[in-house]
């Protein structure tokens, strides 16, 4: 459903209940062209994952509005301190009373609980939050790909890796919201151009602790959310990783 015909913004449905909010972000403005992705969750706790850019709010505001009263939003979260995972972060707790921030503990304490005009919720390592019909669970993930407050959600309902950064695609995000192509090939080519990953010692570990859940569906910020093997996918980026000369 396209929500703003200027943008370009639409929502998708990428699983049950989970929908797909994507601005595309032209080659004139970004070399190559880019897409800013976020996540809603439409449950009796409704929760927005990624708030996008702040100068992206009204269209993704727009398109929360499409699907859902903005002001019933519940939870505001991400997976690490950016400005496109939550550079809006205020400006969607005034829109929604009821809202909080919802991040890991490291992100509460050395940003949020500062920055955020409204106290975070904070989820230690394995801590699940029902949202009502789904339920979530924060999963620790530092310096994976980047921050040390890092880590991501896993919806055990749906089998949804709310996965961030990893997999990041260029280009305007073409096509379905959903693929079960190759989006491994293209995010390794822009992680090689860009070297925005940062090396963690913990690689091994971390990779198989997301694998552990055995995803079906990658919600990525960048480009296309993807089903499948999420395990598979996320071990062979591992190995990709492993093999980069910045891991050796």
């Amino acid at each position: 459903m396209l929500t703003n015909t200027g943008s370009g913004t639409r929502v998708d449905e990428v699983a049950a209940g989970t929908f797909r909010i994507s601005t595309p972000i032209p080659p004139a403005a970004v070399s190559g062209g880019f897409s800013f992705n976020q996540y809603l969750v439409v449950d009796e706790q409704p929760l927005l994952f990624h708030t996008g850019p702040r100068r992206l709010f009204p269209l993704v505001r727009e398109a929360v509005a499409a699907v859902m009263p903005v002001e019933d939003l519940r939870w505001i979260g991400f997976s690490h301190y950016e400005a496109d995972e939550c550079g809006s972060l205020n400006e969607w707790l005034a829109a929604a009373p009821r809202a909080e921030p919802l991040c890991g503990r490291i992100a509460a304490m050395v940003s949020i609980s500062d920055v955020a005009d409204r106290a975070p919720r904070a989820l230690a390592d394995g801590e699940a939050l029902r949202l009502g019909r789904h339920e979530v669970t924060w999963i620790d993930a530092p310096h994976l790909p980047h921050g040390w407050e890092c880590g991501y959600l896993f919806d055990g309902s749906t089998g949804t890796l709310l996965c961030g950064d990893l997999f990041t695609q260029p280009g305007c995000a073409e096509g379905p919201a959903v693929t079960a192509g190759d989006i491994l090939g293209p995010s390794e080519a822009l992680r090689r151009g860009l070297d925005y990953f940062s090396g963690t010692r913990s690689l091994s570990p971390l990779v198989e602790k997301l694998a552990a859940r055995r995803p079906t569906t990658l919600a990525c910020m960048h480009g296309q959310a993807w089903e499948g093997d999420g395990a598979a996918l996320l071990r062979a980026l591992g190995d990709a990783l492993g093999s980069s000369p910045a891991a050796r």
